[in-house]
């Protein structure tokens, strides 16, 4: 994460600056997968409203790949030889507005991947070709240890929710509604926490 931009964010532009995100880089392709970045974190999103999730989750699983856009060595593609840390990049850019709950799923939600192919033996068959390659650069299952110091982190369950909705996200034709549509919500959860997060 560039220091500037992330010093550049607030309660005031940060809705903003993640609006421009969706419309200019929206449409980038996601990874080799069949659905745009803008596409895949709105149904990441639309499905967790329609699930009934929290606006929370909402809006974590709306905001758990912005890494890939604000990240200092850009987005991931299936070319990569290494990982680019993009949930970290993503929740650097978080972490000044929004709550420790938001932040913590967008920097967990790789790690959550990892937890999850070593604890579920079904899971790893549901991950997509894409998602298996990104799997071996950031690390493959955890090991033991690993499990055992990741079961203790406060918003677990919540890392994992987002988790599978970012699993689930990627359908291609699937109509959801837009970025602005979730502004509202967004520019809720900021004026309430920016800057006590």
């Amino acid at each position: 994460m560039k220091p500037a931009i992330e010093a550049q964010l607030n309660r005031d532009n940060i809705v903003a600056f993640l609006g421009d995100i969706f419309a200019r880089r929206g449409g980038e392709e996601y990874l080799g997968e069949g659905v745009t970045m803008a596409e895949h974190m709105l149904q990441a999103a639309f499905l967790a409203e329609q699930r009934g999730e929290s606006d929370t989750i909402i809006v974590a699983a709306l905001l758990h790949d912005i890494g890939h856009f604000v990240g200092e060595f850009g987005a991931f593609s299936m070319s990569d030889t290494h990982d680019r840390y993009h949930e970290q990049a993503g929740a650097q850019a978080l972490q000044h507005c929004f709550p420790r709950v938001i932040t913590d799923c967008v920097s967990l939600h790789v790690a959550a991947k990892r937890y999850l192919c070593a604890v579920d033996p079904n899971y790893f068959d549901k991950l997509s070709p894409a998602s298996v390659h990104s799997l071996r650069l950031q690390g493959g299952a955890m090991n033991a240890a690993e499990v055992a110091e990741f079961s203790q982190r406060p918003h677990l369950q919540d890392a994992l929710t987002v988790r599978l909705l970012d699993d689930a996200a990627k359908s291609p034709g699937l109509r959801t509604p837009d970025f602005a549509h979730y502004a509202p919500l967004i520019e809720s959860i900021v004026s309430a926490h920016c800057g006590n997060a």
